[in-house]
């Protein structure tokens, strides 16, 4: 049921309603759009949505309907949940699945960021999993009154529209206010969806109207009095049906008005206040009760503030519907137009508006009403409430954290301030308030309010919890020195609860090793975290610690020991959804470990294992996109490593693992990218992403040791313009290692090498191999640094032995994407040694798997060096280009995903299938679309049905 009705009569706008038909007419083909209708308020938005979907008929398609307000714009998802009709009472186990994830989600101690990622992803899965069984419509009526995290949820169902059978409808004022909306309405032109705005009716079809609502054409006085409503035809019909209902209408050949003038209701406000008239006394109390929901209600949240039984409230609101105030809107009611609850809402005077959220806030409250709408009449009340506030936003404040942390900010705020010092509910108070405001992402308000409160708490455990929040809010603003001091201030404290103790021991190792590059101290300190942590039984504080102790093993390159670590905090962690942030990293962290001991097959279970996590509990896993790519390059699977950045999302200011503000996952974004398309000389590409990864600062150790990729982009391209001396001196920036640094420099040492020889810097090439067998030597388990110095090695001595061991391990043990540079380089030295076939076959080796790489420019390279001793390839005529277009076109996951489409699995279901991101897959999706010059999915299908019959 939708929270409005088919106008009775249709006149004009045919132009505006096909543009709205011809958007239905494509999702019948199994086609996705979004529309874009906006307009002043009464125009007839939401009509013109009603009037096309009604020619939908009985399809079966999933239909929802959500009408923001401005009651509910600080309520994180408010609408998208009412669009979606996401309840745990549910009927659909998918809402009811939804919902329930959605409720369970809890504050983490380990990663900062915004507090709703999670919300988002769980609503984006649904409506997938949705699509997969039903064409979908989602209007969204009102968006400029929408919250931000469903105007992202928008931003990201919009975005993969074309992907989906899913029409998404928005409804909007004309000129939002909001920068936000601003951009979501630019988006929808970018992206080839339709934007309508409603001018007000022509005059001719205010007549046609006028005649359609009383049966005859409008005299002239009547024809005088419609002007006033400018062609807005909500205030045109309403001011025609007041005068029906006013008997103020003469009806015969033409309709004129027969009242004087005073008689006439002078605004749409009191056009609209006059349909009260027409109800029963009871109803319009109840009306002028249900107003202070905003412009949805449940009914029994409106029988708990009538102390009533809903049972008792059915005649009241038959009658509100049949007078054409209320209709239903799924499990509740909602005010037909948005004016209407405006009109009546305003009708009431400021003070008893006021009076009447707080009365309400309270009997929700006593009622065991959800937080959010109890939340949500405090704040509409605008002052302090009474002490049962206080008590129940100190119980509620974890809640309101996650669930609308700006509006519990504000009334925490808002009742400290009226608290006087030595009031035993103040530390309540401000320990919430901090927790909060951390939630929220306002590190200097949180950091300043739990510095004052330090002051004056006495309760041990809420000041360790003051002193938590501080150190995290410092680490949020890049005030890494401080957070340190603030944790050493709190372990001098005698009575810091034992479990506080180890947290804050191992957050100190964390940063002992990041500020200073201490890892002795670090270690000293995380093992003093290890044993406080077990002996307290905080399951956050043990793995916390031994994701450090992992750390200080993986700089120091005992990578079968760190891998020891990462395993025991794994099983620390189990499977407690409470500390999903900590335990995707120590996913993280046991990936990069099994690539680093070359245990390639076992790097991507892990990914498959962190991917499955992610999804089984919808954790946000951009962070896992980014360590995919990673492996993905290294295993020469460039094409899935860029499907992997491209679903990730640049505008993220950064990742934060335990309060640090981490630029790394950018850098690595910009990197990666950049030095892809530098290989495969995509020159403009190249420059693109390295003007943007450049442009990021690197102030931490962290961004350091994530900076590698964009400076051997960066190197390359410098390469690439003939400029190896600066070229050499960029690569060389890498060298030194510094205290505490994770850089694999052995990644790039044999390039390095390679660009000093080239542009005779003998002295750089040999403190290159120099560091790389230092680098070697560091592997109590020899691996990949071992394989790099003998690659060096090989190159600075010309001589093939090593570099034939090389090649050996890297056929053996890969990764792959470094067997095709070992073996060039290879070449080159037989070449310089005279050995000339085996020089030859050794670079039509590496050209080979170049090519099956698309790297043109290695290809160049590669021959060029090779061409200098007189050695050409021994294969002649053009080489075999990868087809742009067609299921040739298609990379083997992507010919999967498309296989996997043609067999009616959704995006959710592959992404399980293939362990990838559901935005990954939306990425592959996008390329398959593109190569197979399809517009929907079910063309992808009648493809791959074609080429199985044809296989």
């Amino acid at each position: 049921m939708w929270p409005i009705d088919r106008p009775p009569q249709w006149v004009g706008r045919q132009h505006e309603l096909a543009a709205v038909r011809s958007a239905i007419d494509g999702l019948r083909r199994g086609e996705g759009a979004v529309v874009w209708i906006e307009g002043e308020p009464g125009i007839g938005k939401s009509s013109l949505v009603a009037e096309a979907l009604a020619a939908v008929g009985d399809l079966g398609w999933d239909i929802g309907w959500g009408t923001a307000g401005q009651l509910r714009e600080r309520l994180p998802l408010r609408v998208m949940l009412d669009c979606l009709q996401v309840r745990r009472s549910s009927p659909d186990p998918r809402r009811a699945h939804a919902a329930e994830l959605l409720l369970s989600r809890r504050q983490g101690l380990f990663a900062d960021g915004d507090a709703s990622d999670t919300d988002v992803e769980v609503l984006l899965t649904l409506v997938d999993e949705l699509c997969s069984t039903a064409s979908t419509v989602m209007v969204i009526d009102d968006l400029q009154w929408a919250d931000n995290e469903s105007l992202i949820v928008w931003d990201q169902l919009a975005a993969s529209a074309d992907q989906l059978p899913l029409l998404l409808i928005a409804t909007c004022q004309l000129r939002p206010r909001r920068p936000e909306v601003q951009q979501l309405r630019a988006a929808v032109t970018r992206r080839g969806g339709e934007r309508i705005t409603l001018e007000p009716m022509a005059e001719a079809d205010v007549a046609t109207l006028v005649t359609a609502i009383v049966g005859s054409p409008p005299g002239d006085a009547l024809r005088q009095l419609t002007t006033q409503a400018s062609g807005n035809p909500l205030y045109l019909r309403e001011l025609v049906e007041a005068l029906i209902r006013e008997q103020a209408l003469e009806i015969g050949s033409a309709a004129e008005v027969s009242v004087t003038e005073e008689q006439i209701p002078a605004s749409l406000a009191a056009v609209l206040s006059d349909r009260l008239s027409f109800v029963s006394a009871n109803t319009t109390e109840m009306l002028r009760t249900a107003v202070l929901f905003g412009g949805t209600f449940a009914v029994t949240d409106l029988a708990v503030l009538l102390h009533k039984q809903a049972s008792k409230l059915a005649a009241g609101l038959q009658e509100a519907v049949a007078a054409g105030i209320l209709v239903s809107s799924g499990s509740e009611l909602a005010f037909r137009h948005p004016l209407i609850q405006q009109a009546l809402y305003e009708s009431l005077p400021a003070a008893l508006r006021t009076a009447l959220h707080a009365e309400a806030a309270r009997e929700l409250a006593a009622a065991g009403a959800r937080p959010t709408i109890i939340a949500q009449q405090l704040s509409a009340a605008g002052q302090p409430g009474e002490g049962w506030a206080r008590d129940w936003l100190i119980e509620n404040a974890s809640t309101l954290a996650i669930r609308a942390p700006q509006v519990g900010a504000e009334l925490l705020q808002r009742e400290l301030d009226e608290t006087p010092v030595g009031d035993e509910l103040r530390d309540g108070l401000v320990t919430g308030l901090v927790w909060v405001l951390l939630a929220a992402g306002s590190y200097e308000e949180a950091a300043r309010q739990a510095g004052q409160a330090l002051t004056v708490m006495t309760d041990p455990a809420r000041r360790a919890e003051a002193y938590w929040v501080l150190t995290r809010a410092q680490l949020g603003t890049g005030n890494s020195d401080e957070a340190s001091s603030t944790i050493r201030k709190a372990l001098e404290e005698a009575d810091l609860p034992r479990n506080w103790q180890a947290r804050m021991l191992a957050l100190l190792a964390m940063l002992q090793r990041a500020i200073a590059g201490d890892l002795d101290a670090s270690g000293a300190t995380a093992q003093e975290a290890l044993t406080a942590g077990q002996e307290a039984s905080d399951t956050f504080a043990t793995a916390h610690a031994l994701t450090d102790l992992w750390v200080i093993r993986s700089v120091r390159r005992d990578h079968a020991v760190a891998l020891d670590y990462v395993d025991r905090a794994l099983r620390t962690l189990g499977d407690d959804p409470e500390h999903a942030d900590l335990r995707s990293y120590c996913l993280d962290c046991r990936t990069f470990t099994l690539q680093n001991l070359d245990r390639w097959p076992e790097a991507e279970r892990t990914l498959w294992q962190a991917r499955e996590f992610a999804q089984r509990s919808r954790h946000p896993d951009r962070p896992t996109a980014v360590t995919a790519a990673v492996l993905r390059y290294w295993l020469g699977q460039w094409d899935d490593a860029l499907a992997e950045l491209g679903s990730y999302d640049t505008d993220t200011h950064g990742l934060k693992y335990s309060g640090l503000v981490e630029r790394g996952p950018g850098l690595l974004f910009h990197g990666v990218t950049a030095l892809v398309a530098g290989r495969r000389d995509q020159r403009t590409k190249a420059d693109q992403q390295l003007r943007m990864g450049l442009a990021l600062p690197v102030q931490t150790l962290s961004d350091r040791e994530n900076r590698d990729f964009l400076v051997a982009a960066h190197a390359l391209a410098l390469e690439q313009s003939g400029e190896k001396r600066q070229a050499t001196q960029v690569l060389a920036a890498i060298l030194p290692r510094r205290d505490g640094e994770m850089t694999l420099i052995h990644q790039w040492l044999p390039d390095l090498v390679r660009l000093a020889m080239a542009a005779g810097d003998r002295l750089i090439a040999r403190t290159a191999t120099r560091a790389c067998e230092a680098e070697a030597e560091a592997e109590t388990q020899p691996a990949r640094a071992a394989a790099a110095s003998l690659q060096c090695r090989g190159l600075l001595d010309s001589d093939p032995a090593p570099l034939h061991e090389a090649v050996a391990h890297y056929r053996q043990a890969g990764p792959a994407g470094q067997l095709p540079t070992a073996l060039e380089d290879l070449a080159v030295v037989l070449a310089e040694r005279g050995e000339e076939d085996e020089a030859r076959a050794t670079l039509n080796e590496a050209v080979s798997l170049y090519e099956g790489l698309q790297a043109r420019w290695d290809i160049r390279r590669a021959e060029s060096r090779l061409r200098s001793h007189g050695i050409r390839r021994g294969v002649h005529g053009p080489r075999a280009q990868r087809a742009a277009f067609g299921w040739e076109a298609l990379t083997p996951t992507e010919a999967r995903i498309a296989a996997l489409i043609a067999d009616g699995d959704s995006t959710s279901d592959i992404a399980r299938s293939l362990f990838l991101s559901r935005r990954t897959v939306q990425t592959h999706i996008s390329h398959i679309l593109t190569k197979l010059g399809a517009k929907r999915r079910a063309d992808t299908v009648r493809e791959a049905l074609r080429q199985g019959d044809s296989a």
